[in-house]
């Protein structure tokens, strides 16, 4: 479907393609991971709270279990908003550009997280509370569903075809940055806080903070270039246009012509998602209302995790540019299918020095799934619809994956009081990604100024051609 004009001349990659100057692409890469930092910050702040205090505030109920239940079913409503924010960010962001729709969810989203800081409380004013508390979980999940598609194609798009591996999984340490930031802010004020002043008003603190990092991470964003390789498919729009050419809108098209695409980014995405959710929102429950453990013996264990899973997560970004994007995402998915059994066994040893090995095994095999998708989907796509495509493909996941994990997981918990359900469910989500992997075409080098992806396996860059065997077929 690519013209000849979009091809790769013989003497080298197209000018859109050549990676940005080193300072350049370490702008736009900070900008990115700041921004979903603060993004996941929000999102995930939520999560934490709907596991420790949501329960109890806004939807009091004689069994903890149900009322955690209840606050996920909130968390659940975030994610149904996701897919409908990728179809509107998505369409205006191949039409107007990747810049400008990423300020729009930064400020949406910090909006919505400090208004939850202020929010009364079912004692305050009954009912209310956690109907507003949904819609503002509603706005939430709808700016997020614009985020990550543009966050990622602002890096891949001005990184170059030999490392976007590395470059684009940048982004993607914004989601256990996030989710660094706000166990941290969380486990500091449990620390310093008793269990009646944290309830009474010290949960508000880390929501009434978004709004300073919004500001901070605003200020970023705007001093980034648009992707050159959006500003050149738009300049031949505006040509086809002229010759009376008229186009499909975006998300139509990905419907029309990318559905198989589709269908790969949430298959790609569905075991990475549920292993996320269960390792991180799921823990929280399982060892403070399950094992009956600390508040605090659950965020630091989390805190050391993500710590761990935020520096790696690059790592296996980079590997995937030696190896290709199939093979390291297999690693992460075939691991995690297994490790889901040992995960809950070393949890139940009550041993906090156990429980962090759990976790950052865990979050360790998640980086392996979860490093290399951001170029993986991003090479999927052609430019036109690559942002509508991409956030498509990655929030229709989220719906039937991140959204419905927790509650899944704890009525298992709830239902069988073991936690073996549990693990044969995220074994199973793991065992879908491996699959869905492994019927895929290997994308690693696509020329992404290029329309139509190859489905030969691209050569290793010449660093990497010597030691490495893709598993590309």
């Amino acid at each position: 479907m690519g013209s000849p004009s979009s091809a790769q001349s013989p003497s080298g990659p197209s000018a859109s393609t050549r990676p940005a100057p080193k300072g350049k692409i370490g702008r736009i890469v900070a900008a990115s991971l700041v921004g979903t930092t603060i993004e996941w910050y929000d999102f995930f702040l939520y999560g934490s709270a709907a596991a420790l205090v949501f329960n109890t505030l806004f939807f009091p109920s004689s069994d903890p279990l149900v009322g955690t239940l209840l606050a996920f079913l909130t968390y659940a409503v975030g994610f149904a908003a996701r897919p409908l924010g990728g179809v509107v960010f998505g369409h205006y962001g191949d039409k107007i550009g990747r810049k400008k729709l990423l300020v729009i969810s930064l400020l949406m989203m910090g909006g919505a997280t400090f208004a939850m800081g202020l929010l009364p409380t079912h004692a305050s004013i009954g009912l209310w509370a956690p109907i507003l508390l949904t819609v503002l979980r509603l706005v939430q999940g709808f700016a997020l569903g614009g985020e990550w598609g543009g966050a990622v194609l602002l890096v891949s798009e001005h990184g170059g075809d030999e490392r976007r591996g590395f470059w684009a999984s940048w982004p993607q340490a914004g989601a256990p940055g996030g989710n660094l930031l706000a166990t941290g802010v969380l486990a500091l004020l449990a620390a310093v806080q008793s269990d009646e002043a944290f309830l009474a008003w010290g949960w508000r603190i880390p929501f009434l903070l978004s709004g300073v990092l919004v500001m901070l991470g605003l200020w970023i964003r705007i001093s980034v270039e648009e992707s050159p390789v959006f500003l050149e498919a738009q300049k031949k729009s505006q040509e086809q246009a002229a010759a009376g050419v008229k186009e499909q809108a975006p998300v139509v098209a990905v419907f029309r012509k990318s559905w198989r695409e589709v269908l790969l980014a949430i298959g790609t995405r569905f075991g990475e998602n549920i292993s996320y959710y269960i390792l991180t929102a799921f823990l929280l429950v399982y060892v403070t209302v399950h094992l009956e453990m600390s508040k605090s013996d659950a965020l630091n264990a989390l805190l050391i995790g993500s710590a761990v899973h935020f520096v790696t997560i690059p790592l296996w970004g980079a590997l995937s540019d030696r190896l290709g994007r199939r093979p390291v995402t297999l690693i992460g998915a075939l691991g995690m299918a297994v490790w889901a059994f040992g995960f809950f066994a070393l949890l139940d040893t009550r041993s906090f020095p156990v429980i962090v090995l759990s976790v950052t095994v865990g979050l360790l095999l998640h980086g392996a799934m979860y490093g290399p998708q951001a170029a993986f989907i991003s090479e999927l796509f052609d430019t036109k619809v690559r942002y509508s495509g991409a956030s498509m493909g990655s929030q229709l996941a989220s719906i039937i994956g991140g959204a419905l994990a927790p509650l899944i997981a704890v009525e298992l918990l709830k239902d069988y009081r073991s936690s073996v359900p549990v693990s044969l469910y995220l074994c199973f989500a793991a065992l879908v990604t491996a699959v869905t992997v492994w019927v895929a075409k290997e994308t690693r080098g696509r020329d992404l100024a290029k329309d139509g992806l190859d489905h030969s396996v691209p050569a290793a860059p010449a660093a990497a051609r010597k030691d490495s065997v893709p598993l590309g077929r």
